[in-house]
């Protein structure tokens, strides 16, 4: 099975590029999504134990922890340590499940993919990119997102440049949504028939 590591930063149009995968019929496991399921269930107590009053309801306060979180480069260690390794698990057996069921491919969709050194554990990397301008506009038109949270979100992240530079395949969502698609599409025929060694490396 080969697995390919879906990154790129915000804005860039991960979710379109990782929908058209879905409709290829690629297992698409998404990172982002399972921190908000953690939020609701598995990290709420480790994460209200070391950032108390930031959970309510038996759910993570993403704005208060936000607000505790703002410029606390030891506050982020502390929370990374805590949830990466129940995102770990839950790729694992993402992943376990893809190749029960003899899959040919299966995508880790992971923002912070080359700032963790996840690479190492995926065969393929498609970095997801656009314009500065493009990115902007698309982040700015999110709800409650201001150009404070933006810069601290853009701090964490590597520099798209360099992102670009360490991929295997760029999909470029600059110009139109059928643009984009093709470029998805013809990365995937290239990549059919290639054997992956990063699950029984690292996964299995």
């Amino acid at each position: 099975m080969l697995i390919i590591g879906l990154t790129g930063s915000i804005g860039m149009g991960k979710s379109t590029v990782a929908a058209r995968l879905k409709d290829l019929g690629i297992g698409v496991f998404d990172a982002d999504a399972e921190v908000h399921r953690l939020y609701e269930g598995a990290a709420v107590a480790p994460i209200e134990e070391a950032f108390p009053g930031t959970t309510a309801g038996g759910k993570v306060d993403r704005q208060k922890l936000a607000r505790v979180l703002m410029g606390n480069a030891q506050g982020f260690a502390r929370l990374e340590a805590i949830v990466h390794p129940l995102v770990f698990a839950a790729e694992r057996a993402f992943l376990g499940s893809e190749a029960a069921r003899g899959a040919e491919m299966a995508v880790l969709e992971i923002p912070l993919l080359l700032e963790t050194g996840g690479e190492k554990r995926v065969d393929v990397v498609i970095v997801v990119s656009a314009s500065p301008e493009a990115q902007r506009t698309r982040v700015s038109a999110r709800p409650g997102m201001t150009s404070e949270k933006l810069e601290q979100i853009m701090a964490r992240q590597m520099p798209d440049a360099e992102k670009r530079a360490r991929a295997d395949f760029v999909v470029d969502t600059g110009g139109t949504i059928a643009d984009s698609m093709a470029q998805v599409d013809k990365i995937i025929e290239s990549l059919r028939g290639r054997k992956g060694s990063a699950y029984a490396t690292f996964w299995a």
